[in-house]
């Protein structure tokens, strides 16, 4: 509910992930009162207020949502060989439980990629679906798609970080040549806060990337410049399919096979924004590739120091 100072009871699903701990984080320091949704409210520790909620667990919503005036909608099921269904029912369930609570609207954190399903993944695909899924309640839904969002803790950043530091040179799959727009995961968050105040981006959709297009051999070189100060030579080879490819990456980092292809496959799709309507509705400079990746890894050295002072008590 808006109180008397114009604040409002936002709901935050995927509280715990990387996008969503920041985001609670923002709207606890703009006056918000914030509900972090998470299965385990017991051992949360972030901003806001701890409210126990699965999307999985369609009975857990309605206590979740009561309340409530927005909700953000930032969970998927990446790493499940079932994720298409699992992210599909998940989405209706949470739309249908937002429409019985009376959230005004749900703001949703999808992914860029062409209009037509066909020339999708089936993640962005998937993303896509979601969005549908997510209005067929009757609740008004704004969508902001991105690209790969740098910041610690994000998967495919985290594929970017290991390759450069475990490797000196790559024999890399034909999609590092496919074209992308990152963007920084604090102006990733700064759209999202944003749209909040703007009701004219009810029901909406908006492309949202940083100021470069890259390819993803682009970003490994200049990520390798940022971390050690020197770029990496890359081979790349066509013949190296999507599925040899989330073997070599498994392989090569700590992300477990299942999510490393369903991201693959989406990197053989070109994912840059088209409509930069965004950008008129929240003006403000944007990152550049080389600043997001220097923050990413200064916020992982930050937590790592953290944790290591943590142990020593």
């Amino acid at each position: 509910m808006t109180g008397a100072d114009g604040s409002r009871t936002i709901l935050v699903t995927g509280a715990t992930g990387f996008v969503g701990s920041r985001l609670v984080e923002a709207l606890a320091s703009a006056g918000h009162r914030v509900r972090a949704m998470t299965r385990r409210p017991d051992d949360y520790a972030g901003a806001g207020e701890a409210v126990a909620g699965d999307v999985g667990d369609a009975a857990s919503l309605g206590p979740a949502l009561e309340g409530v005036d927005v909700a953000y909608y930032l969970v998927h099921s990446l790493g499940d060989d079932d994720f298409e269904r699992k992210d599909a029912a998940a989405a209706e369930a949470f739309g249908r439980a937002a429409a019985d609570a009376g959230v005004r609207r749900i703001i949703y954190l999808g992914g860029l990629g062409a209009e037509d399903p066909a020339e999708l993944s089936p993640h962005l695909r998937s993303r896509r679906e979601v969005e549908g899924r997510l209005a067929a309640g009757g609740v008004p839904v704004t969508v902001l798609r991105a690209a790969i969002i740098i910041g610690d803790g994000s998967v495919s950043w985290e594929i970017t970080r290991q390759l450069v530091k475990n490797l000196p040179a790559m024999v890399t799959p034909k999609w590092v040549d496919t074209k992308t727009q990152p963007i920084a995961l604090a102006d990733a968050v700064r759209y999202l806060v944003g749209v909040l105040d703007r009701p004219e981006s009810t029901g909406r959709v908006f492309e949202i990337g940083g100021p470069e297009v890259l390819t993803y051999a682009e970003m490994l070189r200049r990520a390798a410049s940022v971390r050690n100060g020197r770029t990496v030579p890359i081979l790349s080879v066509p013949l190296l399919t999507p599925r040899l490819s989330s073997l070599w990456i498994a392989f090569v980092t700590d992300v477990d096979t299942t999510t490393a292809r369903n991201l693959i496959d989406s990197m053989t799709t070109e994912v840059v924004v088209h409509d930069h309507a965004i950008e008129d509705l929240l003006p403000g400079p944007l990152r550049t590739y080389d600043e997001a990746v220097a923050e990413a890894l200064g916020q992982r050295r930050k937590q790592r120091a953290r944790a290591g002072r943590g142990r020593t008590r």
